[in-house]
């Protein structure tokens, strides 16, 4: 494996001209593409296939003028607007239906409204639309932007139901992602200036992280002209991106700057940070590629979209970190490593305040102290299970909230509450009720004979009776015939919105008593609530494959790595110790909502069912990352001096600096995407933020060194068999320079 970074950086050397065009042309290509990333994506990918409300979906083309989802457009007359202004409108509404495709407004529906005018405060422009679910999410999109949100001669039109919500929701994280992505880049550049003391090396991972959020946003945009891609998608790219992208060149960047520190050529220092550092990189990344593709076990185009572009990111982030930044760490010289006027002045009034400090008469033994690394390693290894039963005590009863996580899906309450997208649903639910732009939908298919069969038909008038008396149903159908008279379509409107709670249990209901029609018909329930509940069904019972899939792959990487049978084990147990806090934590913020005044935000009552699957694969191969960065340096050092306790400071040593640093610009672009206006990216966020903060600290600089002084020699057990069958990393050959054994104190 070495050997092949060797010959990487002697190609890097020799090629770094044409390596560096060949990045400045795929850069210049891709930013306007890029820029166009989310015109082409969709805020519809939540069915799932096979469930009830699929099955219902498709049958509902069987009956005549039956549409699979409601959409309207709502017409607000401010004080002093007239009816003749919303007629305007109407006619407006009616134009745009004309010009884009599967949409009408029936001439019925146009006479009422105008009629409504004279009178109405709010008028409904209902429209009639055909098409797959996937083909009204677009239609919403578009009848959105052609329709505009500004008022008209003191006329405010809303485009409702569940398909707008989320067309209005791709606004809002577009929104969101422009301004996270103004916030995050400097944030991370203030970090960046602290950990090098220089702008050129500062700037050296921030490029490298916009060039690989930049290539990225164009591979959605061409993949979304060939397969559905979710509005999220840009936000997890981007916030993948930053992070992973500035991680993985930072710690190149950091062992270059640390060779040259202890003497190497500039040529060599580049050789050595590649065979290690990269070398880490490179198997931490295929990891978090690993992790993530486990998302692709939940059968829904949503989330493996959004497994698509964050994997994307991943890969142009590594191949970044290991081509692009050597050449121009080469191309900078000297600035790549050295500390900038301002840093060095910075140091020397530091080092004048701490001289005169020291005590008189002290000799230069006395003045000397060890590293602030050793003797923290030092004070965690001395005592070892109390350090590791109480950090693992800690993370525990952060993680005990999570027993009692509720999965949940929705948009409406994801607005701001004075958000237009909101403002206009909550109009549509005065005039027509709370569930009339998104109605269950019951087919119920005859086991025997036609629904106008006698029989039939007097049980499905009982069925409907019957859901007239359930106290959460404000309206039924008559039970309308398909067109081969073989099952029949019955409406049901909620008396709450279909993102309710109620509205699911109404749900429920439907699916688990036919009632009259039990032996008579197969009923099946869908619409916009059951789809809601069938995604949330799907994500929730894949949770259990997502994590076997992420430990098994996460264990395998590590082991080739480190060659070890048990530190790859424990790695793997200490991350779950992190996602599992961090859940806790998602729980008493958002589902609880403990925290909404302290942090200004409004609780659901649940955990989005997007989060906990994306928490768990993210995380879990960013926490990899870490692992993998100090335990090969961990690694490194028993090879080069026989000694646990002294690989373990040491590496710690040489790691935790960067590892810190890494982690604290990880947590900052995790907190900026927390302080947007969309809940299920602040989960995203906040949960990441805590999991990263929890594992490069607790976890790395606690129970990492307590678990390894604890096990000794157990460590690095592999069977002789298996040893001469992996390949070897070569960690232990990195830089050539063996140090001593330090003495602990033991």
């Amino acid at each position: 494996m070495q050997a092949g970074m060797d010959r990487l950086a002697a190609f890097l050397e020799r090629r770094r001209w044409m390596v560096l065009a060949a990045w400045l042309l795929v850069l210049g290509a891709a930013l306007p593409f890029a820029a166009q990333q989310t015109e082409h994506l969709t805020s519809g990918g939540f069915e799932v296939p096979g469930s009830q409300s699929q099955v219902v979906d498709e049958n509902v083309t069987r009956f005549e003028g039956a549409q699979r989802d409601n959409l309207a457009v709502v017409l607000a007359r401010r004080e002093g607007a007239s009816a003749a202004a919303v007629r305007t409108e109407v006619d407006r509404v009616a134009r745009i239906a004309d010009r884009l495709p599967h949409a009408e407004v029936t001439s019925q529906a146009e006479a009422a409204a105008k009629r409504d005018a004279a009178t109405a405060s709010i008028t409904v422009v209902p429209l009639a639309i055909e098409g797959d679910r996937d083909q009204t999410a677009d239609l919403a999109v578009d009848f959105r932007d052609e329709l505009g949100t500004q008022a008209r001669g003191g006329v405010e039109p809303h485009l409702v139901g569940q398909q707008a919500l989320w067309a209005g929701m791709q606004d809002l994280t577009k929104e969101d992602l422009e301004s996270a992505e103004t916030i995050g880049f400097p944030v991370v550049l203030l970090i960046l200036l602290a950990v090098f003391g220089s702008l050129a090396a500062a700037a050296l991972p921030l490029m490298l992280g916009f060039a690989s959020v930049a290539i990225t946003g164009a591979a959605i945009y061409f993949l979304s002209q060939a397969t559905p891609m979710s509005v999220f998608v840009t936000n997890i790219a981007s916030m993948i991106g930053i992070g992973v992208a500035v991680d993985y060149s930072l710690f190149v960047l950091a062992r270059y700057r640390e060779e040259i520190r202890g003497g190497a050529e500039r040529v060599a220092a580049r050789r050595v940070a590649l065979r290690t550092s990269g070398l880490a990189v490179a198997f931490s990344g295929i990891t978090v590629m690993l992790s993530l593709a486990g998302l692709y076990l939940v059968d829904s185009t949503t989330i493996r979209s959004m497994a698509m572009g964050a994997i994307i990111v991943v890969a142009v982030s590594i191949l970044a970190a290991v081509t692009l930044l050597p050449v121009l760490m080469n191309l900078l010289g000297r600035r790549a490593y050295a500390r900038g006027r301002i840093a060095v002045i910075g140091s020397l009034l530091l080092r004048m305040v701490r001289t005169r400090r020291r005590r008189p008469g002290s000799t230069s033994d006395e003045r000397r102290k060890a590293g602030f690394w050793e003797r923290w390693t030092s004070a965690v290894t001395r005592r070892p299970w109390v350090s590791a039963l109480a950090t693992a005590g800690v993370l525990l009863a952060l993680a005990i909230p999570a027993l009692s996580l509720d999965f949940g899906n929705g948009a409406l309450r994801q607005f701001p509450e004075k958000h237009e997208t909101r403002v206009g649903a909550e109009l549509a639910a005065q005039t027509a009720g709370p569930g009339a732009t998104g109605p269950t939908q019951v087919v119920a298919e005859m086991r025997d004979g036609r629904t106008s069969d006698p029989a039939n038909r007097e049980a499905l008038s009982s069925y409907a009776s019957e859901l007239r008396r359930d106290p959460e149903v404000e309206q039924v159908s008559r039970p309308q015939p398909s067109r081969d008279g073989r099952a029949a379509l019955i409406t049901v409107a909620p008396r709450h919105d279909p993102e309710s709670p109620q509205a699911e249990a109404l749900v429920e209901r439907l699916r688990a008593d036919a009632g009259p029609l039990d032996g008579v018909a197969e009923v099946q329930a869908g619409g916009a609530t059951a789809f809601n509940k069938d995604f949330i069904d799907l994500v929730s019972g894949s949770m259990w494959k997502i994590l076997l899939f992420v430990l098994v792959f996460s264990y395998l990487v590590l082991f080739v790595l480190l060659r070890s049978v048990l530190l790859p084990l424990k790695a793997v147990l200490m991350n779950l110790l992190s996602v599992a806090a961090a859940y806790g934590v998602l729980v008493m913020v958002f589902q609880y909502g403990w925290f909404d005044r302290l942090l200004g935000f409004d609780s659901l009552g649940y955990v989005n069912a997007m989060t906990p699957p994306f928490l768990l694969a993210i995380v879990f191969g960013l926490s990899m990352d870490y692992e993998v960065f100090l335990l090969s340096r961990i690694r490194e050092r028993y090879e080069a001096t026989g000694d646990t306790g002294s690989a373990v400071a040491q590496g710690l040593r040489a790691s935790a600096g960067t590892i810190s640093s890494a982690a604290l610009i990880m947590v900052a672009v995790f907190a900026v995407f927390a302080g947007t206006g969309t809940p299920s990216i602040k989960e995203i966020g906040v949960g990441m933020s805590v999991a990263i903060a929890l594992d490069a600290t607790l976890v790395r600089l606690i129970l990492v060194p307590a678990t390894m002084e604890i096990m000794g020699r157990w460590n690095w057990w592999l069977p002789r068999r298996l040893d001469r069958l992996l390949p070897h990393a070569g960690f232990e050959r990195g830089s050539g320079r063996r140090e001593p054994a330090l003495d602990l104190g033991r």
